[in-house]
């Protein structure tokens, strides 16, 4: 039996699909009020969903019974100050309890992390999988709680545990709809002034789905690795999604005083109405680096081709489109 852990988000969901549409019959965990993802209502059959939080040991023993195979998926995301330190707390400690469960049963894992984990390489080179965060001077709760994550994988496998860790870059699909990454699409649809000089990776979320599919087959253990199709500045990926939307795409650069009002304004916005904010301070910071990654060590080790990020950019742009044409 294969089991996925947080197969109710955006790329727990994609997973899913992409292992029952190869034939595979599967056990997926949500939480008691997550609504099953509706890219996965026609696999019902090949699913069986079960109620676990990796907070709570006993549902997560009991969706481990039988279980050969686990895909971790499962995470607290949070852009609000106030959710960081329980942030960090439920995802070292949910992330621990299940290694120690699957090192206790013989269950093999492949655990996602982020390239929010991976540290800086110098002015000019790619990061690659060699390069780590320094837990001393960030202070990015995200990054804290997926670098201290990804530190219980590899306790895990220092203690015998069998388990291949993945890095992927921002993860992009038509699956997202205007949540997470795909409101940067959202965005420049409603008409962005502004862009920035950073750059970053992009993959598309089924790439992501068939690399960590294939890490699992493959045998490779303890290893991790960055799963990107293409490194973008953040201008060329606006006027190319701006391009495919039809509208006007942003011509004026932010410069990294205007960011720094942005998301002290956003912060502000977001105690007084307590949602989240719109963007924070190490969003705004990273929206001028130039974070450029190595893919060669994913390729080479499954002789992985990435889908082109303009394909995905198109594909996402449709499906906004017709969801527009839709509610009118």
């Amino acid at each position: 039996m294969i089991l996925v852990t947080g197969a109710t988000g955006f790329l727990g969901a994609e997973l899913a699909k992409e292992l029952v549409s190869r034939g595979n019959n599967i056990r997926c965990t949500k939480r008691a009020s997550s609504t099953i993802p509706h890219i996965l209502i026609p696999y019902s059959a090949k699913i069986e969903w079960v109620t676990a939080d990796l907070m709570d040991t006993y549902s997560l023993e009991e969706a481990l019974e039988g279980v050969s195979q686990v895909y971790n998926c499962a995470a607290f995301v949070s852009l609000k100050q106030a959710d960081k330190e329980q942030m960090i707390k439920t995802n070292i400690t949910g992330t621990a309890t299940l290694v120690d469960l699957c090192n206790d049963a013989g269950i093999r894992m492949v655990h996602t992390s982020s390239v929010a984990a991976v540290g800086e390489a110098k002015p000019g080179e790619l990061i690659t999988e060699k390069h780590h965060l320094d837990p001393t001077t960030e202070t990015d709760g995200y990054a804290i709680s997926k670098l201290e994550s990804e530190m219980e994988v590899w306790r895990g496998i220092a203690e015998g545990l069998d388990a291949v860790i993945v890095n992927p870059t921002i993860i992009i699909g038509a699956s997202a709809g205007i949540e997470g990454s795909g409101q940067i699409f959202e965005t420049v649809r409603k008409g962005l002034k502004y862009y920035t000089r950073g750059s970053i990776g992009f993959v598309d979320v089924n790439d992501v789905a068939k690399c960590m599919i294939a890490l699992m087959e493959s045998g490779i253990s303890a290893e991790r690795f960055i799963i990107s199709a293409e490194n973008r500045n953040y201008k060329q990926l606006f006027e190319e999604i701006a391009q495919c939307m039809g509208v006007k795409a942003p011509a004026t650069l932010a410069k990294p005083w205007m960011m720094e009002i942005a998301w002290r304004g956003a912060a502000f916005w977001g105690m007084i109405t307590g949602k989240a904010p719109a963007i924070d301070k190490t969003s705004a910071k990273a929206a001028s680096n130039t974070r450029n990654f190595d893919n060669s060590k994913i390729k080479k080790a499954i002789g992985f081709e990435f889908r082109p990020v303009s394909k995905t950019i198109k594909e996402i742009c449709a499906a906004l489109n017709h969801r527009i044409r839709i509610i009118g």
